[in-house]
């Protein structure tokens, strides 16, 4: 047994990192089941300046939540929500339930009670769970982030809240005795709970009180050497473990398709969009915790950034670019370029510019110029840039199947 220990510490280590994480993430929230509203753009690396966020952490041990979502008038808007392993299991808004006024009744794992008929019900596959809303920036915003509203059935439930590690348990053990804890109040998918039986000589199923306090030593070192050798692979998985490039441009559009198991309104249970091998879906699961918590499907907005010019030179903010797209990248929702300082991911002079801002040309392409200097022709879509090296972030919001299909291919930047 011995010897099987460091493989199943390192297996439990990406296996378990995705939820540790997004409960570290959640334990931030000063309260629980209402809304926190971004009301401008922040000035912090890679922000959004298309969009601005309000989130909410949930708690439903306390029984389910009324979530009303108001009409947005036709402004782009999605509220994702994410268990505690970090699926995606629903998303509502533009692409999905339009634009009208909803109200949906979220219930939690087992839920047996009575439902309002009347209300639209997603179920909540952990009792903890994030809801992430995106309102696109403009006049108006505020009042529709504040048109968001939770409210519980029943508001004198104590709520549990999160599970904390045991007291006395070593320092280099404390991540499998917080995943032991976490494991007992988040029970994923009967799936998942079968897959999970691996790892029963590391511990994480003993109720009561933790083992790691009076395991042997020799356990103990193999299961440090396992956790470390774990840290590490997911390190390198999280460098290495990126789609092809296409003309310079990240093509991943399948980085959070790890969720096999629940699918409400708004998601696609579709091989396309899944990893049916469980193996792979947990280290996808994993790299994508460790690189961006909390992102979205492709199928809601896409994200492709480049940082190389069509000759394979690193964009630098004392030369001039264009990026001509012929034809636009399809999109029901529009479309954006922004541009980043590399080595802070700040926002640029420039923000950004949106499709609907953009001057099309006769034949209907978009030619985009970035760089320092404003082109001759003052009507000209510019873009300026970050003085040092910087990289395009170009957001689709909504992309088109010609884009999800891998049929229509982004441009280079062409250096003037």
């Amino acid at each position: 047994m011995r010897d099987d220990l460091p493989t199943l510490a390192a297996e439990a280590y990406g296996y378990g990192y995705p939820l540790l994480q997004d409960l570290q993430a959640v334990g931030t929230a000063t309260v629980f089941n209402a809304f926190a509203h971004q009301r401008s753009v922040p000035d912090t690396p890679n922000a959004n300046p298309d969009v601005l966020y309000s989130t909410a952490q949930l708690d439903l041990s306390g029984g389910p939540l009324w979530l009303r979502v108001p009409d947005t008038g036709g402004r782009y808007h999605v509220v994702q929500f994410i268990d505690a392993w970090t699926d995606n299991f629903a998303y509502v808004g533009s692409r999905t339930t339009r634009d009208e006024e909803r109200e949906f009744l979220l219930v939690p794992p087992g839920w047996a009670g009575r439902e309002a008929p009347a209300a639209e019900v997603i179920r909540v596959p952990t009792m903890i769970a994030t809801l992430i809303a995106r309102f696109g920036a403009g006049p108006g915003v505020h009042a529709l982030q504040d048109g968001l509203a939770i409210e519980r059935m029943y508001p004198q439930i104590p709520l549990d809240g999160l599970p904390h590690p045991q007291a006395g348990v070593p320092d280099d053990l404390l991540f499998l005795e917080t995943l032991r804890r976490s494991l007992a109040a988040f029970p994923p998918s009967p799936a998942e709970r079968r897959y999970q039986r691996r790892f029963e000589p590391l511990g994480l199923f003993d109720g009561g009180n933790s083992p790691y306090p009076t395991m042997p030593r020799d356990q103990r070192t193999a299961i440090r050497e396992g956790l470390e050798r774990g840290r590490e692979a997911l390190e390198e998985a999280a460098t290495t473990d990126h789609a092809a490039l296409v003309n310079g441009w990240t093509n991943d559009l399948h980085a959070y398709d790890y969720n096999l198991d629940y699918f409400e309104v708004g998601t696609v249970d579709a091989p396309q969009w899944t990893v049916p091998d469980r193996d792979a879906a947990h280290r996808l699961r994993a790299v994508a915790a460790r690189t961006r918590l909390w992102g979205n499907h492709a199928y809601e907005a896409a994200y492709p950034t480049v940082h190389k010019d069509r000759d394979g030179a690193r964009l630098i903010g004392k030369r001039n670019y264009t990026l001509r797209l012929d034809p636009p990248p399809p999109a029901s929702d529009g479309w954006s370029v922004s541009a980043y300082d590399t080595a802070t991911s700040r926002l640029g002079p420039g923000r950004s510019l949106g499709s609907g801002d953009l001057r099309a040309g006769p034949d209907g392409s978009v030619t985009i110029h970035l760089g320092p200097d404003r082109p001759a022709d003052a009507a000209a879509n510019w873009l300026p840039t970050p003085e040092g090296e910087f990289h395009p972030v170009l957001r689709i919001y909504g992309p088109a199947e010609p884009y999800l299909q891998g049929e229509y291919a982004l441009p280079p930047l062409v250096p003037a």
